[in-house]
């Protein structure tokens, strides 16, 4: 591949050659679960969106233009609204299941596209969607789905782990990810090794000791804390608090609206369970001279004891916690003291903190893990939010309109192929798995001026691929060092080395990339063993 811009590559001959066999295994296990094949088209008028509120909600990553009578159109992100759209030709239930897929280009405004094809502007997506009467069907369809995805993440030769995700702007009901680890993924998992609880951490939750909080005050005491304006720095100040023991005060703008959010001091929000919960649009953290004007202090000195007017939400980790230490609103000064159900009129409680390594698991309390993954493919239950909106309605048993229940369920294709690259490589380069490596077999050709040496590779060229094996032969007058190197760079499963040495004694070697492995072949038998191997592999 080349990188064409920020986010966007071109795939040369052996990538693409790559992409196609990856489409091949995910459109053979979906038609095996009853998928019909679409294409629908990418450009999209804005309309559509708006009416399901995701021109608002995922404007951040829309690709928008206009055309040339003013018209506005979206660039496809992803196709819920088209296929609901596409659904309205169905009119009873007795038209259902239904279920449809695409394979198709989608376009994202990423803000910092990296990792080369993990996270791009442009890129390849299996969709399909799920239609059904009621919640029992869409149950079917997405355990279906499923299975189909663990065969395709085998088949594909990468280890994903269904975790359980947030949703996000798709809504709905229940979502899971299939992550496959790896450094080089930008998903953090918290997965209990012990009875295979597994969870993004924007959706994990976990156990914590309690604490056992001395009596405190009858009211909060206000105290001088100069120069402190971090957690630390109160752990530190005598007379301060531990941070388990400190209560931070956070100001957001959620929709507009300044929401003040508290978590423990040695907890990190979760922004993505904090919009989930909220189910806010536009979600940012507030501005130095918004959070002045809002408690009247500056960062550090921030506190929700006595404040009424703006929202405030707490950390389930907060309740029933007393003799806490908070800012006063009042630049350098803290309250020691404080009775959270005494002392904050909070709004709403929510899970909001992440999840962090070591804590216990919310279904055995056995110690949690967290690794970092790559997002390979993303299943959910949409239920009837796109169908409501669009008119996607059918008559049920009873002949009374009822909205279709959805799925969704998406692959990215050339993430994939970056996926199985990260789990398969060595210092020299990539070992493709042999289902979607670009040739199955090199041939290797130690000297192209030797009659012998070409007559041999030739033959065993023809007869492979005539055999049904993706061969490639090294014909090129370059020294066998250069060759072999290139052949491990791309990573093509098996090598099989034609040469004057080996041909004294009616053998070639056959060298397997994966395991390092050499071995000989009689010429004779070279094709046929090369097919058993092969065909095994697969």
């Amino acid at each position: 591949m080349r990188q064409l811009m920020s986010g966007v590559y071109s795939l040369l001959p052996l990538g693409y050659r790559v992409r196609s066999k990856v489409i091949t295994i995910i459109r053979e296990e979906l038609n095996a679960i009853g998928g019909q094949e679409l294409l629908l088209p990418a450009l999209h008028p804005r309309e559509i969106w708006e009416q399901t509120g995701r021109a608002e909600s995922m404007a951040d990553i829309l690709f928008t233009l206009s055309d040339l009578r003013g018209g506005d159109a979206i660039l496809g992100p992803t196709h819920e609204e088209i296929f609901a759209t596409v659904a309205t030709e169905l009119t009873s239930y007795k038209q259902l299941p239904q279920l449809w897929y695409q394979i198709q280009t989608k376009f994202r405004d990423e803000a910092r596209p990296k990792s080369g094809l993990l996270r791009v502007r442009e890129f390849t997506m299996k969709d399909s969607y799920s239609f059904d009467v009621d919640d029992a069907g869409l149950d079917q369809q997405f355990d279906r789905h499923f299975a189909a995805y663990t065969r395709i993440f085998e088949r594909l030769g990468v280890t994903a782990v269904a975790v359980e995700a947030s949703s996000g702007a798709m809504g709905g009901s229940d979502s899971i990810e299939f992550i496959v680890p790896s450094p080089a993924g930008e998903d953090d998992i918290a997965h209990c090794p012990a009875c295979g609880y597994a969870a993004n951490v924007e959706r994990a939750s976990s156990t914590i000791p309690s604490f056992h909080d001395e009596p405190g005050p009858d009211q909060p005491e206000r105290f001088p804390t100069p120069g402190v304006h971090t957690i630390v720095d109160l752990e530190e100040f005598e007379g301060g608090a531990s941070a388990e023991r400190q209560i931070k005060t956070l100001v957001y703008v959620l929709d507009g609206e300044p929401t003040l959010v508290l978590l423990r001091g040695d907890h990190e929000l979760h922004e993505q369970k904090l919009q989930d919960g909220t189910g806010a649009i536009d979600i940012r953290p507030g501005q130095p001279d918004e959070i002045r004007e809002l408690l009247g202090a500056d960062a550090g000195s921030l506190g929700a004891v006595g404040v009424t007017g703006p929202r405030i939400l707490a950390d389930l980790q907060l309740a029933d916690r007393s003799n806490m230490v908070t800012g006063a609103n009042l630049d350098d000064h803290h309250l020691r003291g404080v009775d959270v159900g005494r002392d904050i009129a909070v709004t709403e409680w929510l899970d909001l903190r992440t999840v962090a390594a070591g804590e216990g698991c919310p279904q055995c309390g056995e110690p949690l893990e967290v690794f970092r993954g790559i997002e390979a493919g993303h299943i959910f239950k949409l239920g009837t939010k796109f169908s409501k909106a669009l008119g996607a309605t059918v008559l049920n048993a009873d002949g009374v309109p009822v909205p279709l229940v959805m799925g969704s369920y998406g692959i990215g294709v050339e993430r994939n192929m970056a996926a199985a690259v990260e789990m398969n490589h060595d210092d020299t380069g990539i070992i493709w798995p042999v289902s979607i490596a670009p040739y199955e077999v090199v041939i290797t050709a130690v000297k192209v001026d030797d009659e012998a040496t070409m007559t041999v590779a030739n033959r065993l060229y023809d007869d492979l691929n005539e055999a049904g094996i993706d061969v490639l032969i090294d014909d090129r007058n370059e020294r066998p060092g250069v060759k072999f190197n290139d052949a491990e760079l791309i990573g093509i499963p098996y090598r099989v080395t034609v040469g004057p040495r080996g041909l004294a004694s009616d053998i070639v070697e056959l060298a397997d990339r994966c395991t390092g492995e050499k071995s000989e072949l009689q010429i004779e038998a070279a094709a046929q063993e090369l097919v058993r191997i092969v065909t095994r592999a697969r």
